[in-house]
């Protein structure tokens, strides 16, 4: 028989359940000991999922309070001297590096947090400095396969490996990279000796890094790390990678003495044809064949074709990825049985895996037939329409006219704004009032004209407050808004929307990718009545905020059976109409984020432009390419490695653009400058996932080092992202030092 697995499962629970005690912590409304608690009990329970659902294989050590990056980070030393200089307990030094600290003992920021590889989750950026010395100091891979087996649960330890470690880290220069192998190497070493020494009889060692494109240089860094480190195992060693193919290092890595290698067979393009040239008879293959990004069911049928490349080849039935990446289970959504058939969450890809475990021994045939027959079904009536526009489009319709540098003064004339205008990206506290408002709406509790007259009130009082601090563009707060794509799906025809589809994107932030089902239309205007209202009540300009259709696109579950591409432009073509309606009704600024440009980027440069650059910025520009001259078009952009895009970025046409930028220590400038960069920019001057409240002197600093680079009447003022989840009294103080520090400047 076949053996299962998975590279590793989700950690936020079935409802939530780690990101409710983890910020229960964080409020001081629980002790470390029920934190703690709550995790142990996570990790049983998912542990003994798996081994129900017939898993043979099962991780430890996939878990995280907030992210693994930061977990091997920690277990191996890696942490600033001036986090260390504050001696804070070992789990309030980790939410230290990961949200900052602001206290009696001193005050230090967030590590950089970014994307992780093409996915939304985000991951904390390690630092070494200089005088970091790599060590096993931390416990919790070894607690966690010891808290497992106690429970009779015999599991495979996962890290993240010591190549890719490096790949992410920032690394300070002058630092000897020669003592900095050896250093990790001899950690790594000291790891799978203690695993085996508790019991372990194999350990799986995550190098995605390795599907990125390598230099001979960097294959040399992963042959040498891994030459030393498998001469002398105590145990069995799998290299896992996921999310592309391994096409640059592929001869090296199977010539190393692994005993297993973990290859992504849903996103690698390759992977097909370097099985075919060749895998050593020696080594188990842990094939990944069902999808752990998207939430369709497998299609048993091609699955099966897949396998036959590999049928003389002992292999592992795994994920193509981890199932972090989808939601925990359907049995908690009410889609009629219909649709849920078509869905298969976390819990489902488990049973795929074990059925498709027995069709490859050509067992439960009938499991093949009912498969077939769910595939060989139509799912919904095509919009024609949608078609048609998409058919009828030229390439004017993706051009703006007049061109950036005759709108520019056009719009200075209309606006009137002073140097370093001061704005928010867009959104508000959510708090718990404003969520109950919602949730009562929705059961019934209060009707439509007494939500409707909540949302009337926290909108007129954020902008009283707004106007008061000295705000020059405002926004609304979007109150009515539960998140920045399910709410515009929710208002199109073509989408579905689940109950409990959570995902984690950081640390306890999750967020409920809608599902692409089919054709995409815009029903009727969706942002255009609170705008109105919202500009009605100042006399100050209130930016229409919308969400663009990339970031729309890349924030859902997308089909398959059609390209992003096509989904794209038919949600392009639906935003566009938007646009439009914001503009007819007297809405002269509007920002459409582009939040996740960057995250479906290919990994590989070669195919940036040809499988999506190509399209994904004509997208957007599909959006605002029949404005008014008169109207400014604002985009956002977050949390994303924007330096080697930037030509691509300016190519949007949009007239200002703001970027997360206070983690990356405002590292993009000087890109900036070297191409020139026509739009006008608002980098990010403080760090809105973090509770600091920076000081009227700090931001001050970093507004004066944003204007030694950029000319100060291309620069606006704002923070790194939107502020919903934010406290609302963190969120006046940090708005309210940030005008100040303009003010001063203008001064000067």
């Amino acid at each position: 028989m076949v053996k299962t697995s998975v590279i590793g499962f989700p950690r936020i629970g079935e409802f939530r359940e780690l990101k409710f005690a983890t910020e229960a912590f964080f409020r001081g409304d629980i002790q470390k000991k029920d934190l703690l608690e709550k995790g142990k009990e996570l990790r049983k329970k998912h542990w003994q999922l798996l081994k129900d659902e017939g898993i043979d294989e099962i991780p430890s050590n996939d878990f995280s309070f907030y992210d693994t990056t930061l977990d091997t980070a920690c277990l191996l030393n890696v942490v600033p001297a001036k986090i260390r200089s504050l001696q804070l307990e070992p789990l309030e030094e980790y939410f230290a590096l990961a949200r900052g600290y602001q206290g009696e003992k001193g005050d230090v920021k967030a590590w950089p947090m970014k994307k992780w590889f093409n996915t939304n989750y985000h991951y904390l950026v390690p630092k070494i400095e200089a005088n970091t010395k790599i060590q096993v100091v931390g416990t919790k891979i070894f607690d966690e396969f010891t808290e497992a087996k106690v429970l009779g649960i015999d599991t495979r330890p996962v890290i993240l490996g010591p190549f890719t470690f490096l790949q992410l880290a920032e690394i300070e220069e002058g630092i000897d990279q020669e003592k900095l192998i050896s250093q990790l190497i001899a950690a790594y070493q000291e790891i799978l000796s203690r695993l085996a020494d508790l019991g372990a009889k194999i350990i799986q060692l995550d190098e995605p890094g390795l599907v990125m494109d390598l230099s001979a240089k960097q294959v040399q860094v992963f042959e040498k790390i891994y030459q030393h480190l498998l001469a002398k195992r105590p145990l069995k060693v799998l290299v896992q990678t996921y999310f592309g193919d391994v096409r640059d290092a592929y001869q090296t890595l199977i010539h190393l003495p692994f005993d297993a290698i973990g290859l992504d067979f849903v996103e690698g393009k390759e992977t097909r044809r370097l099985i075919a040239d060749g895998f050593p008879t020696d080594k188990v293959l842990y094939a990944g064949v069902v999808n752990g990004k998207n939430i369709w069911r497998n299609h048993f049928q091609q699955t099966l074709a897949l396998l036959e490349d590999v049928k003389n080849q002992a292999f592992v039935l795994s994920t193509s990825c981890s199932l972090l990446h989808v939601p925990y289970t359907t049995a908690n959504e009410n889609f009629p049985n219909e649709i849920v058939t078509h869905f298969a969450f976390a819990k489902e890809k488990l049973t795929e895996l074990t059925a498709l475990a027995e069709l490859v021994a050509h067992k439960s045939m009938h499991l093949l037939q009912e498969n077939t027959e769910l595939f060989s079904q139509k799912r919904f009536e095509e919009n024609e329409l949608v078609k048609e526009k998409l058919q009828q489009l030229t390439p004017d319709d993706f051009e703006r006219v007049p061109n950036f540098d005759e709108r520019r003064p056009i719009q200075k004339t209309v606006f009137h704004l002073p140097e370093l205008p001061t704005t928010t990206i867009g959104s508000f506290p959510q708090t718990k009032e404003v969520k109950q408002n919602r949730l009562k709406w929705k059961k019934g509790e209060i009707d439509q004209e007494q939500y409707e007259q909540f949302i009337e009130e926290k909108i007129s009082e954020w902008l009283i407050w707004q106007e008061s601090i000295g705000l020059d563009v405002l926004v609304h707060g979007e109150f009515e808004r539960n998140d920045m794509v399910e709410y515009f799906g929710q208002q199109l025809e073509g989408y579905l929307f689940s109950k409990n589809g959570w995902v984690q994107s950081y640390g306890t932030r999750g967020v409920k990718p809608p599902i692409i089902w089919g054709d995409i239309a815009r029903k009727a205007p969706m942002t255009v009545k609170w705008s109105v209202f919202a500009q009605n009540q100042t006399q100050k300009v209130v930016k229409g905020m919308l969400t663009g259709p990339v970031t729309i696109l890349n924030w859902s579950f997308p089909r398959e059976d059609v390209s992003t591409k096509e989904s794209t432009l038919q949600l392009a073509l639906a935003i566009q109409e938007e646009v439009l309606d914001l503009e007819k009704n007297g809405i002269r600024m509007i920002q459409i984020d582009e939040a996740a440009l960057r995250e479906k980027l290919p990994l590989r440069r070669s195919d940036w432009y040809s499988e999506y650059l190509d399209w994904a910025i004509p997208a957007f520009r599909l959006v605002h390419s029949k404005v008014k001259p008169e109207t400014q078009i604002h985009t956002h952009m977050c949390y994303s490695e924007f330096t080697d895009i930037i030509a691509a970025i300016d190519q949007m046409d949009a007239d200002v653009i703001s970027f997360e930028a206070s983690r990356s220590n405002l590292a993009i400038l000087d890109e900036l400058v070297r191409r020139k960069f026509k739009t006008a920019v608002g980098p990010g001057v403080y760090d809105i996932h973090s509770p600091r409240i920076p000081s009227v002197a700090e931001l001050t600093a970093t507004i004066e080092a944003i204007l030694a680079k950029v000319p100060r009447e291309k620069v606006w003022i704002n923070p790194d992202c939107g502020l919903k989840t934010r406290g609302i009294e963190e969120t006046k103080a940090s708005l309210a030092n940030m005008t100040r520090a303009v003010k001063g400047i203008r001064k000067k």
